[in-house]
């Protein structure tokens, strides 16, 4: 083995590694400043070129996210989330009925827009509410989170992981959430049951009072701006528009506007996922170009090449080790070569998102709402998660294995 391949399989480690926990001991780095030194020093000793490193970024993937989170930051600062959580307010009689009201309401929206989005928008609005009708906030975060993961499934758009697989696998919009949508409504259905199973006290209470007022402003005419862009966006995605390009026509129709500063929506832009995307493709790409990948290939194609049940399993275990994202990256270039692709690829999409539910440091959505709610006071510790959320993407993987065998 040359120098050169020792020092990328080490760096390509280390970086991973940092990707899994979120920062390097010592250091004040995230997930996008690790993944962007790493593909650094891979491209400076050379284990791949500049040129290599630019065609390895997947940019149809990049151009979809920073669509999608345009469209996003418009809706929320047109008061679109605040409308619908006052609708959950006045439809939601029981404690059971509004349960089901926000896991409906995240994983529908999840399905559209990105998860992480959801629970970022949505989690201070379920503190507020829980607040002010004196419920206890523990079980309501927790379905609002899995939800958010679970809704995610049914679409292209739902999550970044998915993204990655609709894009590399050429599948349809509407041949994906065909096939992927019955997975996500059953997953609403087990996350309402377990929860209400988990919190029988919160659930055996008296009936909510329907007269609150939710926190936040509208912005009429861009809220109507926003949901004539996003109708746009739909319309193109089942017409067989080129997903990005229907994205991007999406959030250009929005960046049209003669009352809203461009700034104040970049400024809301989360520029270190597309950083973190963008290098993390390059460190994926050196696996490939360094030699690494033909070996880490031929270990991971017997467990690929076993049907739902086993691709399920690995891809489980790989996203709980390194996260969903790099997890798909990393099987991006085993999955064409095996024996039926077509479902590899929806296995895939489905187990690493449904995978997000089995801790609390699965996937980025539940670390944003356990931040938001330390922060308010509210503590969603690692066990305490485990109580709802581990049964829940126990259940949801076997429904979707069983679906997709």
């Amino acid at each position: 083995m040359s120098f050169l391949f020792v020092f990328s399989v080490l760096v390509i480690t280390i970086t991973l590694i940092g990707v899994a926990i979120g920062r390097w001991p010592w250091l004040r780095m995230n997930r996008a400043t690790i993944a962007l030194v790493g593909a650094t020093a891979l491209v400076g000793s050379g284990a791949l070129s500049l040129e290599q490193a630019y065609r390895a970024v997947d940019w149809n993937t990049v151009v979809l996210l920073f669509a999608m989170m345009v469209l996003n930051v418009n809706l929320r600062l047109a008061g679109f989330f605040h409308r619908v959580t006052g609708y959950v307010v006045r439809f939601a009689r029981t404690p059971r009925r509004l349960l089901a009201m926000i896991v409906g309401v995240s994983g529908v929206l999840s399905a559209v827009f990105l998860n992480d989005t959801i629970a970022l928008t949505m989690t201070p609005i379920v503190l507020e509410l829980t607040r002010t009708l004196r419920r206890d906030p523990l079980p309501y975060l927790v379905g609002l989170v899995t939800a958010a993961n679970v809704g995610s499934v049914a679409t292209i758009t739902g999550n970044p992981q998915n993204m990655l697989v609709g894009l590399s696998s050429g599948l349809p919009f509407v041949e994906f959430s065909r096939v992927l949508g019955p997975v996500a409504l059953v997953g609403l259905l087990i996350i309402w049951a377990v929860i209400v199973l988990v919190y029988r006290a919160e659930y055996t209470q008296p009936f909510i009072p329907t007269h609150v007022e939710v926190p936040g402003t509208e912005d009429a005419p861009l809220l109507r701006k926003a949901m004539l862009a996003t109708g746009l966006m739909i319309v193109g995605l089942v017409a067989g528009v080129p997903i990005p390009l229907a994205a991007l026509i999406a959030a250009a129709v929005l960046l049209i506007s003669r009352r809203r500063d461009p700034e104040h929506v970049f400024e809301e832009i989360d520029w270190g996922l597309l950083v973190f995307f963008a290098s993390l493709f390059v460190v994926t790409g050196a696996i490939e170009t360094s030699g690494f990948g033909a070996q880490l290939f031929a270990w991971m194609r017997p467990w690929a090449d076993g049907g739902p049940a086993k691709l399920t399993f690995v891809s489980v275990v790989l996203s709980n080790i390194v996260s969903n994202v790099p997890a798909v990256m990393l099987f991006r270039p085993v999955v064409p070569t095996l024996a039926e692709p077509h479902q590899a690829w929806l296995t895939l999409a489905m187990a690493t998102t449904l995978a997000g539910n089995l801790t609390l440091l699965g996937s980025v959505a539940n670390l944003i709402v356990a931040e938001i709610a330390r922060r308010s006071g509210v503590r969603l510790s690692f066990g305490e998660y485990l109580k709802a959320g581990t049964p829940i993407a126990l259940l949801t993987l076997l429904c979707g294995v069983w679906w997709l065998s």
